[in-house]
């Protein structure tokens, strides 16, 4: 059974990464696969961010106070505890001089991580998640973006269409665990900062 999964899951590899294969895509699979390493991206998200702490309000500082903790958990859990119980081999690796999946249309380079889950996957899906439960009326464009980052992967012969999949299951899985823990906290912390700030003025006033 798990062959015949196996058997599935290389096929559907090759078959994105091979079969659909074209020069469009040749151009196109690494820029979107890499997006955030162009300084061009990197600036319009630090222009987003500012503007979302700055004229956001509430719901758009709220996210980016989400997006540390949501990040962290989510690359922590998945690259320093997922893949190394897992230590799947990427497609693109080679065991004795030989590739694990022969004839691959590599676009970029392999890398030595491991292959499951992708990280892209996990990430794009839980800030995904995350602007999706703030902002639902844009929803369809945050994870259809987050999907397309995700089909990058095994479309530039690094992953397997499974690792994505499970990333974007363990990232909108972490996305949701923190915003459920954040929700449920976040009564809490105001009444005590109330409570703290009104003891605050009763002491100001006897001292004056």
């Amino acid at each position: 059974m798990i062959d015949f999964l196996i058997g599935i899951d290389t096929w559907l590899l090759l078959f994105i990464n091979r079969t659909l294969a074209n020069p469009v895509g040749d151009i196109l699979w690494p820029l979107i696969t890499d997006y955030d390493k162009l300084l061009v991206v990197r600036v319009v998200l630090a222009c987003v961010i500012v503007a979302l702490v700055w004229k956001g309000g509430r719901r758009g500082r709220t996210v980016v106070l989400l997006l540390i903790p949501i990040l962290f958990v989510g690359d922590k859990l998945n690259s320093e505890i997922l893949k190394e119980i897992i230590d799947r081999a990427r497609p693109c690796h080679e065991v004795d001089g030989s590739p694990i999946v022969p004839g691959l249309h590599l676009l970029v380079h392999c890398g030595p991580g491991r292959s499951l889950p992708s990280s892209h996957a996990v990430n794009n899906f839980a800030v995904a998640f995350l602007f999706a439960r703030f902002y639902p009326q844009y929803r369809w464009a945050f994870f259809a973006w987050a999907g397309l980052v995700a089909l990058s992967r095994p479309a530039v012969g690094v992953h397997y269409p499974s690792d994505i999949m499970v990333g974007a299951v363990v990232g909108i899985g972490v996305s949701a665990i923190v915003i459920f823990v954040f929700r449920k906290m976040e009564p809490v912390v105001l009444e005590w900062l109330k409570k703290r700030k009104g003891t605050k003025q009763m002491n100001e006033v006897g001292e004056g």
